[in-house]
């Protein structure tokens, strides 16, 4: 690596996958108040992230399905107090 390139904060740090529980040291100049054990036994930084290439559907290739039949029933029941709603305000004036 060359010298005098990287910001005085660039250090080794566990980034920690959520969804998985995967663990990923990598340079990095996050800012965080946690520290955790590296699989060599010293204490890093540690960052917590929600989802990583260990646990994204792109990634991992698993196929997550999403409840969409419910989504589009609560969308059709919202818009239709909606337009029960604004048609109740015309029809009153």
């Amino acid at each position: 690596m060359k010298k005098d390139i990287h910001p005085d904060t660039y250090r080794e740090v566990i980034f920690e996958d959520l969804a998985s529980g995967a663990r990923f040291p990598i340079g990095s100049t996050v800012t965080t108040t946690e520290t955790a054990k590296g699989e060599d036994g010293k204490m890093y930084p540690k960052f917590t992230v929600e989802i990583s290439s260990k646990s994204h559907p792109f990634y991992t290739g698993e196929d997550r399905s999403l409840d969409t039949t419910g989504r589009v029933e609560r969308f059709k029941q919202r818009a239709a107090k909606k337009s029960a709603r604004s048609g109740s305000a015309s029809g009153g004036k």
